[in-house]
C-alpha cells in the first residue's frame, strides 16, 4: 500500500490551490482502491459563506473530494501515460448525502474502481466522518491523455 503526502498529490491532480480537497492518501492499491483524507478547519474559504452562522461543507465539494481521490486512483493505473495536461471530465454522478460535514471534521474518502480504462473510469466512492458514512456516489469520468 502506497501513501501520498500533499506535495505528491499536487503533482498528480490537475487542480491547484485553493481547489484541492484531499490532504493525504493513506492507502493506495493501484488501479483498485484508494483512501484519502481531508482535514476541515474553520479557516476553509467556503465556510465563510456556507453558512456563516452554521458552517457546513458544500455537498458539491464533497463530490469534488471524491473525484480528486478518483483521479489519484486513475493515476495509479495509468501514471506512465498521464501528464500535467491530462484532462478529466466528470460524465455522471449518482450521489446520496446522509449527514453534513462541519469544521473540525476529518473527511475520509474511499474509492473502489468498478472499471478503469485509458479513456476513463467508473468508480464507487464513499465519504465518512469518523465511522459514519456521510455520502456515497457512483462517478463516471472521461480522460483525455
Amino acid at each position: 500500500m502506497e501513501v501520498l503526502d500533499i506535495n505528491q498529490i499536487q503533482k498528480i491532480l490537475p487542480q491547484s490551490f485553493p481547489f484541492i480537497f484531499i490532504d493525504r492518501v493513506t492507502e493506495l492499491d493501484p488501479g483498485k482502491r484508494v483512501v484519502a483524507i481531508k482535514n476541515l478547519s474553520i479557516n476553509e474559504h467556503f465556510f465563510q459563506g456556507h453558512f456563516p452562522q452554521n458552517p457546513v461543507m458544500p455537498g458539491v465539494l464533497i463530490i469534488e473530494a471524491m473525484t480528486q481521490a478518483s483521479i489519484v486512483l486513475y493515476w495509479s493505473a495509468y501514471k506512465d501515460k498521464m501528464t500535467k495536461n491530462s484532462k478529466f471530465y466528470l460524465g455522471s454522478i449518482n450521489t446520496k448525502f446522509k449527514q453534513p460535514v462541519f469544521p473540525g471534521d476529518q473527511l475520509r474518502i474511499e474509492v473502489i474502481a468498478a472499471k478503469i480504462m485509458s479513456t476513463g473510469s467508473f468508480v464507487d466512492a464513499k465519504a465518512f466522518v469518523e465511522n459514519r458514512e456521510i455520502a456515497k456516489a457512483e462517478l463516471i469520468f472521461i480522460v483525455k491523455l
